[in-house]
């Protein structure tokens, strides 16, 4: 699987509000989320309630289909292009996902490139927003999605947030849910809560995917 680092970059710039000197998260909502058990050291399992999405898919064989495209007009979602022209503030993490390699080319932003041939981006409102009080989008590219109740384990790293190391990462962590009784339902996600400029060693980043329990 291939992850571009400039994602993590440019997702990571918009956790300015609250960052300390240092660039660590201050003060930035994140996702209430009940640990439910540690399948390893390093691996949690928890349980996240609903969530409402900002969301922009495009046709991922257009040139325009990146993550800057769907970032930019995301970005002016919350910062005010909506109806009410209200600003809207950001979650911790940023969540991308771990695209599949057979189509080229992500609290929260989270991006997919489809078996369907679109590349989806989503930021993840925060929790007092719901369908019916989240600002109405003008751009129409921009969908409001409720997101599900889910089961996720997730594996926690300091350090680098690159490619090789997201994906050493996802590979420890589905080769110990091969070895529990819990079993991935969707594509890995990688989450990252702190902007770029945050000294690796005090980096809070995960890579996680939804799962559930596998049939006897």
């Amino acid at each position: 699987m291939i992850m571009k680092q400039t994602i993590a970059n440019i997702v990571g710039s918009t956790l300015l509000a609250g960052c300390s000197v240092v660039g660590v998260r201050a003060g930035t909502e994140e996702p209430p989320y009940q640990v439910l058990s540690q399948i390893s050291d390093d691996i949690e399992l928890r349980q996240y309630g609903e969530r409402l999405a900002a969301e922009v898919s495009m046709d991922s064989r257009s040139p325009r289909a990146n993550e800057n495209s769907a970032f930019s007009i995301l970005a002016g979602y919350i910062f005010g292009d909506n109806r009410t022209q209200t600003k809207v503030s950001m979650t911790s993490p940023v969540a991308t996902n771990l695209p599949s390699e057979k189509i080229a080319m992500t609290t929260p932003v989270e991006t997919n490139t489809q078996d369907d041939g679109l590349y989806t981006m989503r930021f993840f409102l925060p929790e007092a927003y719901s369908l019916d009080t989240a600002p109405v989008p003008n751009n129409p590219q921009v969908s409001l999605v409720p997101v599900p109740r889910q089961i996720i384990a997730a594996i926690k790293f300091s350090g680098w947030r690159n490619q090789e190391a997201v994906s050493m990462h996802e590979d420890v962590l589905m080769r110990s849910l091969n070895e529990s009784k819990w079993k991935p339902t969707a594509d890995p996600v990688a989450f990252f809560y702190d902007p770029p400029w945050t000294a690796p060693f005090l980096r809070r980043n995960e890579v996680a995917v939804t799962v559930a329990l596998r049939d006897k």
